[in-house]
């Protein structure tokens, strides 16, 4: 398992921590890449000010994918917390995976598109000017969760050039950026929040509304967790209005009230 320990340098203030427990809880979370960036900035000053330590699994938010959450956590991986895409969320939840009431909405992402870093950037401001780059592009790539699914599914129907499927490749358990920073392919769409840390590319903007979709993340507290009080907190803790800017340089978008 890939294990990263938040906040590692600074344990003793999270032991001495205002309010910490006399043992910090170690929370369990697992998280989809989606919101990752903005979780990795939020989460040490969570651990510090609750005195918990973070252990935390990245995998997709579906797939056939051994890391995909649902698939750890119907083979017994345990977890207090889960962050992953709504309607993957939802599905944990009508399973009887995830409890129903403990499910906090987080961000609003949006697709983007990259191409190799020293690489002409193109124009996909306007939907006609998406739709020439891609017939022109030699390869394109895209995820293997919620972006990727409405690429495959309906992104290139929308632009009126059903044939792009022939030369558009799924890129599997890692970022889509990386193999177009590489050169393995030309352009690549995923969520922009994880577009924007991958070196090596450059970012060329969200594609066009009128073909956008919005996938919306969300976490929640499973069943089995053993610490649900403490889980629930760091959830209420990244959907505050305090973590909003984090969450915005980030390139998501706050939850609309």
């Amino acid at each position: 398992m890939i294990k990263s320990w938040m906040a590692a340098g600074a344990a003793a203030a999270m032991l001495l921590a205002p309010g910490a427990h006399a043992q910090a809880p170690d929370l369990h979370v697992m998280i989809s890449g989606g919101f990752t960036a903005a979780y990795q900035k939020l989460a040490p000053d969570f651990a510090a000010q609750h005195g918990a330590r973070l252990d935390t699994e990245h995998g997709p938010s579906m797939g056939k994918s051994p890391e995909a959450i649902p698939n750890r956590l119907a083979r017994g991986e345990h977890a207090d917390v889960v962050i992953m895409v709504g309607y993957a969320l939802d599905d944990l939840i009508k399973k009887g995976v995830v409890d129903p009431q403990s499910r906090v909405e987080l961000a609003d992402s949006r697709i983007g598109m990259v191409v190799r870093q020293g690489a002409t950037v193109p124009d996909i401001r306007t939907v006609e000017a998406l739709r020439q780059t891609l017939v022109q592009a030699k390869s394109i790539a895209y995820s293997d969760s919620a972006s990727g699914v409405y690429v495959e599914r309906e992104l290139f129907a929308k632009l009126g050039a059903p044939e792009l499927a022939a030369k558009a490749k799924k890129v599997e358990k890692i970022p889509v950026a990386s193999t177009v920073a590489n050169g393995q392919y030309e352009i690549g769409f995923q969520q922009v929040a994880e577009l924007l840390p991958v070196p090596g590319v450059t970012f060329a903007g969200r594609i066009p509304e009128e073909v956008q979709s919005i996938t919306r993340f969300a976490g929640g507290v499973p069943v089995k967790a053993d610490h649900p009080a403490e889980a629930k907190a760091l959830l209420e803790y990244m959907a505050a209005p305090t973590a909003q800017a984090v969450v915005k340089e980030t390139g998501l978008d706050s939850v609309p009230h």
